[in-house]
Parts: structure tokens; C-alpha cells; sequence
């Protein structure tokens, strides 16, 4: 059987090179074109990633797709009312903004000199009436930034890997893939500009669990999601790591707890 996945790891055919970093498991794979990062932790609900290692192994993967230099604007994909949906507009929540401190204003509050970074959260359109890859096209029409990240909820297609698995690629990302309701594609084909896609699972079909614990498929299951009962511990802790290793890799220059002051202020 197959199941609804937004993991390139768990596609069928898949092939990665697969290593240990500080006790995590790394996946590296192309797919037409298109390099995969994929991170395998421990879960996420247990603790904010205390030792920082996944945060810096994070930031350095995302340190390594985006372009040296330039504006780059963060896209939270998703629906803030729906928990596990609201990985993305929390992820934005807590990144800093840096394109309107400029000039005079910037070096009197010391950060003068860093990257400049817009944030969005296009939100989805059954609230907005508006396809996200509308809205990023306007936005990037006016701010011409020299990349996008795009974070989203995504689904697994096994249970072990739900919040405890961060994906990073520089093939953009295909919001609502993973649960059959796909829009338009966000990736440099469709916007014009490089897309780097960053998310963390937070469902898995229901037809995985059926198989999973009683090796048998159940009528209906294939047309369900199900998450976890702490999902929204999941999400806000997944979304402070995500924000936090990404303002760390978009302006190395201040340390983790500078950004946690600044983004909690």
C-alpha cells in the first residue's frame, strides 16, 4: 500500500545517503534535480533542543542553500487555527525582521551590517480567497528578495518519523501535498526566485496507523489524518527550533540567545 507522504525519504524508490551527526541521523538524496536534507531527532515535545545540537546542525544546513547574500523573505505556510497546521504562521511568529531597520537607526541599536529579511504569513485559501502562490508572487514582485523560505506542517507516511523528523530542500515545497489537497507548487519554476522548503511532520494518514498496529487495512482510513495527542506542544517547540536555526543561518553574526531576547521582546 501507499501512503500520502510529503517526505521525499519515504517515497517509493527513494535512495539516500544516509549518516550519523551528534547522534542524529542524516539523509541526503537528489530527486529530479532537487537535494533533500533530512534529519532524524529525537521527539521534539521532549525538550527545546537543550544541547543546541540540532539547531546548529539545522543552521547549517540551511547556511549551505541560501544565497550569500541578499534579502530573503519567510513564508509560514498555513493555518494558525488549525494546530497541526500552524507549524508555519508560529515558525514566522518568532523570526526576525530585519528589512525596515536600516541606516543610522540599525547601527545605534547594533545591527547594523545584517542581512535583510522580510517574513509573510499568506495564511490559506479557504480563509483568504487567495492561492499562497499568489500572494508570494506579489510579494516578491515588490520586495525582489533573493530567496524564499517556505515552512510548513507536513505529513509522514510512517509513525516513527512524526515530529521527530526536519526536512530541508532547495526544491521549494507543494503545500497540502502530503494530505491530498494540493495547490500550487511554491519553487523557483513558479515564483522566479529560489525556494527552500522547511518543515516538520505533524500527521500521518490514518491508514499508516491501521497498518502499523494491526497489519491489516481498514475501510475509510485512507480518507483521515491523525496526530499526536501533544501536538501542541509539538508545534510551538518545533516551530521556536525552526525559527530559531533559521535567524541563526540568515544572520550568523548574533548568537541563539540574542535572537530569543529580540523575538521575545
Amino acid at each position: 500500500m501507499g501512503y500520502r507522504t510529503d517526505l521525499a525519504l519515504e517515497r517509493a524508490g527513494a535512495k539516500a545517503r544516509k549518516g550519523t551527526v551528534n547522534g542524529m541521523q542524516v539523509s541526503r538524496m537528489q530527486e529530479n534535480g532537487v537535494h533533500y536534507i533530512t534529519v532524524e531527532a529525537p521527539q521534539i515535545t521532549g525538550t527545546i533542543d537543550g544541547d543546541g545540537k540540532l539547531r546548529a546542525l539545522l543552521t547549517q544546513e540551511l547556511e549551505a542553500l541560501l544565497p550569500k547574500e541578499g534579502e530573503v523573505l519567510v513564508a509560514g505556510l498555513g493555518n494558525p487555527q488549525v494546530t497541526p497546521d500552524a507549524l508555519g504562521p508560529l515558525c514566522a511568529d518568532r523570526i526576525l525582521a530585519t528589512r525596515h531597520v536600516r541606516g543610522k537607526v540599525a547601527a545605534e541599536i547594533g545591527l547594523g551590517g545584517l542581512r535583510s529579511v522580510s517574513v509573510a504569513k499568506p495564511g490559506v485559501l479557504g480563509t483568504t480567497g487567495v492561492e499562497t502562490a499568489e500572494m508570494l508572487h506579489a510579494l516578491i514582485a515588490e520586495l525582489h528578495p533573493a530567496a524564499v523560505v517556505a515552512v510548513d506542517a507536513m505529513a509522514a507516511g510512517r509513525l516513527h518519523r512524526l515530529g521527530k523528523t526536519v526536512q530541508i530542500s532547495d526544491g521549494g515545497i507543494s503545500p497540502g501535498a502530503g494530505v491530498g489537497n494540493n495547490r500550487p507548487s511554491l519553487c523557483e519554476n513558479t515564483l522566479g526566485v529560489p525556494v527552500i522548503g522547511l518543515g516538520v511532520p505533524t500527521v500521518v494518514d490514518a491508514a499508516t496507523l491501521c497498518s502499523d498496529l494491526c497489519a491489516q487495512e481498514v475501510e475509510g482510513a485512507s480518507r483521515m489524518m491523525v496526530t499526536p495527542r501533544e501536538i501542541d506542544t509539538l508545534v510551538v517547540r518545533a516551530a521556536h527550533l525552526l525559527a530559531l536555526s533559521l535567524n541563526c543561518a540568515l544572520n550568523p553574526s548574533l548568537e541563539p540567545e540574542v535572537y530569543e531576547q529580540l523575538v521575545d521582546c
